[in-house]
């Protein structure tokens, strides 16, 4: 564990080292008074869903899916074609 001892500036600021310049920290005060910096990670609303668990099976059997079936290349006149279809519906 590496301990310093830093002051906040006039501005309520503190520097804590260009290793951490740009990431995205969660900042706790504890009860005790202490607080604690942990690193963690912006996750897009989007992809959220991705971390329920009621969903791991689907994720779990489409990348066994991937592991297994060969890329192939895309037709992408035949993409076409069939999105105009569905349109006309």
């Amino acid at each position: 564990m590496h301990a310093e001892i830093k002051r906040v500036g006039q501005s309520g600021q503190i520097s804590i080292g260009r290793e951490l310049a740009g990431k995205l920290l969660r900042l706790e005060q504890l009860d005790d008074g202490r607080f604690l910096l942990t690193p963690v990670v912006d996750i897009p609303e989007s992809q959220l869903w991705t971390l329920h668990d009621s969903h791991k099976p689907r994720i779990e059997r489409g990348l066994a899916w991937a592991a297994t079936t060969p890329a192939k290349e895309t037709d992408l006149a035949a993409v076409v074609t069939k999105a105009k279809r569905k349109k006309k519906r």
